[in-house]
């Protein structure tokens, strides 16, 4: 056995293997492109051992069929198909980090990975060992149906997540709003659950199969830029371009609000008592929305103390006053 010319390569190729998988750990997960280096020239070198000795992988050995030869060979072949493995996964994470999306594409990655591992076991089980792999399939369709059953919800969660993966209706860091009112920053996802941060730093563990039965609206695309709407009531003592041209003042005053596009004053409606204008502003995200409309309403006060401008009572509040007697109040009224 020591004397065949298959035996000296297969030892070479479980060295190189059992090498290469020391050297893979000692680059550490923080060096992938230093990983999959590795991966190549370890590959690479135990394939050109096989070649140069006629070894096919892919084929079950006829050499060695029993005792320590078997267990050499067949440990050389589970090793070059296990570096096989590792080289594509490794390809397919550089691929994912050139893309710049790691974070959308989790489930994905993890699908593959999955793939890779599974179609790799089933080589192995195939060719090394010699089993029909045919007759195992047949055998773990039945499996897979009865665990299907039983896992029913948790499949379903598991589709949902990869199909809103693939649809890419949201990544890691959007802000998103569902059909029930719902809304808050994507944290995670993972198969079987999205997690959101609510505007009052609380975490919602959201069901990817309940996700995927409602709307979803993007409130991070095109970009994180939100338009948000105040209403004021002014008493109908001035002219309407006057209070036009006082609310564009205070607009143009904010330092928290967007200026391109530029905001607008637009006037609702008009009535014996009041002016309604609504004042359209966009803000840098969702999360400045407090402090941009506090900023607003005081200068919205402001402004009325410096144009003379008295603000109107609520529709809801007004009462019978004789002529000549104005409502005024001080207070904005925001709807």
């Amino acid at each position: 056995m020591f004397g065949d010319d298959h035996f000296v390569p297969l030892v070479l190729t479980n060295i190189l293997g059992i090498a290469g998988i020391v050297v893979w750990n000692l680059q550490g997960s923080r060096r992938p492109k230093g990983r999959l280096i590795v991966q190549i020239l370890f590959f690479a070198g135990m394939s050109l051992v096989l070649y140069l000795a006629d070894i096919a992988p892919h084929q079950p050995d006829n050499v060695y069929t029993h005792g320590f030869g078997a267990l050499i060979s067949r440990s050389a072949k589970i090793l070059w198909w296990t570096h096989l493995a590792w080289t594509a996964i490794g390809f397919f994470h550089i691929y994912i980090m050139l893309t710049r999306r790691p974070q959308e594409a989790h489930l994905i990655q993890d699908m593959t990975v999955g793939v890779v591992y599974l179609a790799v076991a089933l080589s192995v089980v195939g060719f090394v060992f010699g089993v029909p792999i045919g007759t195992l399939v047949a055998t773990s369709g039945v499996v897979a149906i009865i665990l299907g059953l039983a896992l029913q919800n948790t499949l379903g969660d598991v589709f949902s997540g990869i199909a809103l993966t693939l649809g890419r209706a949201y990544a890691i860091g959007d802000w998103i709003q569902l059909s029930d009112g719902t809304e808050g920053r994507v944290t995670e996802t993972n198969w079987r659950s999205t997690n959101l941060l609510t505007g009052t730093y609380n975490l919602i563990v959201l069901p990817n199969s309940v996700l995927a039965r409602q709307s979803v609206a993007n409130l991070s695309r095109p970009d994180e830029t939100h338009q948000m709407a105040l209403t004021v009531r002014f008493a109908a003592t001035r002219r309407p371009r006057a209070v036009e041209e006082a609310m564009l003042s205070v607009l143009q005053a904010s330092t928290l609000i967007v200026k391109e596009p530029p905001p607008t004053a637009a006037l609702k409606m008009i009535d014996a008592i009041a002016i309604e204008v609504e004042l359209l502003f966009r803000i840098d995200s969702l999360v400045s929305h407090i402090p941009a409309r506090n900023e607003i309403i005081d200068l919205v006060y402001k402004q009325c103390e410096t144009s003379n401008l008295s603000l109107a009572m609520p529709p809801a509040s007004l009462v019978f006053i004789p002529p000549g007697q104005a409502p005024i109040r001080r207070c904005p009224s925001i709807v």
